[in-house]
Formats: C-alpha cells, sequence, structure tokens
C-alpha cells in the first residue's frame, strides 16, 4: 500500500523525452530558477488536468489513468483519478485522505517520505522545490523545456525513488510533466493539460 500511495501521488508522480537534453550552465541553471521562483510566487491556486502512464516490467502493457489535479496555497494537494477508476489522494493538514472507490481512509503524513512528497509537489508550484535539502538539483535543457532532475539524498526514500524530473516548457512557468523512476525501475508519467491558476477552486476539492 505505502509503495502504491507513493507513485500515485507523484504520479505524482515516468516516461522518457525523446529530445535530446543537455546540461544547463551555472549560469543558465541560476537564471532559471531565478525566473520560475519569481514567476510562481503569486500562484494561489493550480488546477490541471492530467494523463498518468505506469510502465512496470511485469506488465505487457502499460496502464494509463486520467484525472485532476488541484493545488490550494499553502499546503492543501489533491489528486482525484477519473478514468479508468474513481481513485483520490488528498494532502491536508499534516494527513493523507484516500477514497479507493468508496472505500476511505487516511494516512499521518508528518513523518517521513509523505512531507518529503507534499513539499516538492507543492513546491513545484512556487519554486521552492529547489531549494528542498532533501534532493540534489541538475538543470538541462531541450529545444522546447527546461528540466529539473532532482535525486533523493535520503537512503529511506532511495528505498523507493530513484529519480524525479519536473519539465517546464520555455514559455511558461508552471510544470507541464512530471516523471518519476522508481528504485525498481518501474516508471511513471504524468503531462499535465487545461492548467488553470490562480482560479477559484471549490472546497470539495480537498474532501473525499
Amino acid at each position: 500500500m505505502f509503495k502504491n500511495i507513493v507513485f500515485i501521488t507523484l504520479f505524482l508522480i515516468s516516461g522518457f523525452v525523446f529530445a535530446q537534453n543537455t546540461a544547463m550552465t551555472s549560469a543558465e541553471s541560476k537564471a532559471f530558477v531565478t525566473k520560475i521562483s519569481a514567476e510562481t510566487k503569486e500562484i494561489k491556486t493550480l488546477q490541471s488536468d492530467f494523463v498518468q502512464t505506469k510502465k512496470m516490467d511485469f506488465l505487457d502493457k502499460n496502464i494509463v489513468t486520467q484525472g485532476r489535479m488541484s493545488l490550494k496555497s499553502p499546503n492543501n494537494l489533491s489528486w482525484k483519478y477519473t478514468k479508468p477508476y474513481q481513485y483520490s489522494i488528498i494532502f491536508k493538514e499534516n494527513k493523507i485522505f484516500i477514497n479507493d472507490q468508496g472505500k476511505k481512509s487516511s494516512v499521518d503524513a508528518k513523518s517521513k517520505t509523505f512531507e518529503k512528497i507534499n513539499k516538492l509537489i507543492v513546491g513545484s508550484s512556487n519554486g521552492k522545490m529547489f531549494s528542498d535539502p532533501e534532493f540534489v538539483v541538475s538543470y538541462f535543457k531541450n529545444g522546447s523545456s527546461n528540466i529539473a532532475k532532482f535525486t533523493p539524498k535520503s537512503p529511506q526514500l532511495l528505498k523507493y525513488i530513484k529519480q524525479i524530473e519536473l519539465h517546464f516548457p520555455k514559455n511558461q512557468s508552471t510544470v507541464s510533466q512530471v516523471n518519476m523512476t522508481e528504485a525498481s525501475g518501474d516508471t511513471t508519467n504524468i503531462v499535465f493539460k487545461n492548467t488553470k491558476i490562480n482560479a477559484p477552486i471549490p472546497a470539495a476539492e480537498f474532501s473525499l
């Protein structure tokens, strides 16, 4: 169950981008971080539709799901899967609330991996993830995107996550794609679309 929550939360969040990626110079990475951090300071709410593709070695076909992600500053985060099944996971008030097709439960989010994952995802909307002490961050670019790659420092987190990539289109300051490689080698890719910034979000989005 723990591993299932981790990859659902992250997407959330990995496929692979076939564009040629090159490492940013020190000046380029500094300018990128400064730009994103400045532009995301005013984000109070963020909502996007998403398509998640999960690739597992023991399955012949990828698992493709769809849903909606909602974020409200400072730390409310909701992932609601709508196709092909109903599944919700909500970070709120230092807890994780889960609704698995009508079966509801909660998990303490104050400790260990959950807190770090929540901070990283919320931080992607305000630029604070670049300074998270739990990760080593490296920066890359290609013709369409800037990419931040996060490698966990913690041996505990490395048991579950090998690397996380956040993709930022060069014409926007919010994440368009998240790629995650688990320690097992399984990958999860989440592509966001129809993103709305600072639009009202009903309170129901953060309840089960």
